[in-house]
């Protein structure tokens, strides 16, 4: 037998309004809250899948560079796309240095886009929230000037989901930008000491 029956407490139909209601609730502004979501993700997922070590710097390429050996392997990563270009540009280190930024740049590709959308989804979202709230205190009856009580609260929270929402993409791209935003800068760190001695032996053997 049911618990709330026994003591005589009343237990309402559902404590949290369904999902679909809530998605509802931001109305239109659902579809770039949408939009932002599917790009923030996208974005996150490529930039980590691109800023693996070993798409950026394969140890065999960086242990071969640090010990002086010929530098072999790592094929198509961003380190050995800047040793051949170096090989090819042995008397213009000036040049080298160019491209490597230009490397690290391209690393950087889409991560600004998560700014935009962590400053933007919680003002959509805020935008949504109010223009539901003018449509709730709209409903008001002009005769009594009192709302229905349950649709009042039930408008008032649904209103309050597109906020909701907002802050839920704003959130993930705040912190998959840092991350990304992070680790770009210690590839370039690391990029910064590895070029050094590539010039440097490069100017040896020229």
């Amino acid at each position: 037998m049911n618990l709330f029956r026994l003591v005589g407490v009343y237990r309402p139909a559902s404590l949290h309004p369904p999902m679909l209601d809530i998605l509802k609730g931001a109305g239109l502004l659902i579809y770039p809250l949408a939009l932002c979501s599917v790009i923030a993700v996208f974005i996150i997922c490529e930039r980590l899948y691109a800023l693996r070590q070993g798409a950026v710097l394969p140890d065999d390429l960086v242990d071969a560079i640090l010990q002086g050996r010929p530098a072999t392997g790592g094929r198509h990563s961003v380190l050995a796309r800047i040793i051949e270009f170096a090989g090819q540009h042995r008397d213009d280190p000036d040049a080298v240095k160019a491209f490597a930024r230009l490397e690290i740049n391209r690393m950087e590709r889409g991560v600004p886009y998560l700014d935009v959308i962590y400053a933007a989804a919680p003002l959509i979202g805020l935008t949504g929230t109010v223009t539901a709230l003018l449509k709730v205190f709209a409903a008001i009856s002009p005769e009594t000037g009192l709302p229905d009580p349950v649709a009042f609260t039930k408008g008032v929270a649904l209103a309050l989901s597109a906020t909701v929402i907002g802050l839920s993409i704003a959130i993930p791209s705040l912190v998959g930008g840092g991350f990304l935003t992070r680790k770009v800068e210690n590839y370039a760190a690391k990029i910064d000491v590895l070029l050094e001695r590539v010039l440097s032996r490069n100017g040896k053997e020229s």
